[in-house]
């Protein structure tokens, strides 16, 4: 399971319908799933994202949470984290999980973050999204598990 966080000051994923989702202070979250992944590597993850220490105190360090905070996130899957580049100039995404294993697990990834006190909000599993984002900082990491 591959994740980028982004630090927002705030967020907004649409499709042509309409928004789906808008957060202020808080993360955007691109999710990528392996074939190999499950229930264990998304739950460590969002419990790493929840407690991760990447807003800024009183005194300007890092030294706050997303609880901490009271910020919102927005979970993106996002199946282009698994793209291979390293034959052609084509990615191959051979190396990302099909729909019927990642589209269930993007959403439980998103419900650990809602039990464990993050209002969490999805983009649409395989539509065409804009995504915006204020990034704040900026401030992006990637996780792996």
């Amino acid at each position: 399971m591959r994740v980028v966080l982004q630090r927002v000051k705030h967020g907004r994923v649409s499709v042509k319908e309409g928004v789906l989702a808008e957060i202020g202070p808080g993360l955007v979250i691109l999710v990528g799933i392996g074939p190999q992944d499950g229930e264990e590597q998304a739950r460590f993850l969002a419990g790493k994202i929840a407690q991760l220490r990447i807003f800024e105190d009183q005194d300007g360090k890092m030294n706050r949470s997303l609880l901490d905070i009271g910020g919102g996130a927005i979970v993106v899957s996002q199946f282009t984290l698994y793209a291979d580049t390293r034959k052609g100039r084509r990615p191959s995404f051979t190396d990302a999980a099909p729909p019927q294993i990642a589209q269930p697990l993007v959403e439980r990834f998103a419900s650990f973050l809602n039990e464990m006190g993050i209002p969490t909000q999805t983009g649409q599993f395989g539509a065409h999204m804009l995504v915006e984002i204020a990034n704040d900082g900026p401030v992006t990491i990637i996780l792996e598990r």
